[in-house]
């Protein structure tokens, strides 16, 4: 299962990191999101998850560590606005140079 799980956290990355390098806009807002998604099950994973056990300490023998839960939380709502400002600012850079490359400038055939 943690084989599984890595191997999941590597497609993702790579996926993410793959999009980031392309020209276009929405491929790297692709691959920030994917990126972000796999950093918050890394943090996830940090918790040891456990089915079961109880989240609140002293209430059995073992608990649920809750400081990545709420890691991943905060994670995911600063992904969120990140994701809708990168999205904005390419699409007014869509708007002012009719292009939608990061960089600005048409690739040369």
């Amino acid at each position: 299962m943690e084989a599984l799980f890595a191997i999941a956290l590597g497609v993702l990355t790579a996926s993410g990191v793959y999009l980031l390098l392309r020209a276009r806009t929405f491929p790297v807002v692709m691959g920030l999101t994917l990126i972000s998604y796999a950093v918050n099950l890394f943090l996830f994973a940090m918790g040891r998850l456990q089915t079961g056990a109880a989240a609140v300490i002293g209430k059995s023998a073992e608990h649920v560590d809750p400081v990545p839960q709420a890691l991943v939380l905060t994670a995911i709502v600063i992904g969120f606005a990140m994701t809708a400002f990168v999205v904005v600012l390419s699409l007014r850079s869509l708007g002012e140079l009719k292009n939608d490359h990061v960089d600005g400038r048409e690739p040369r055939p």
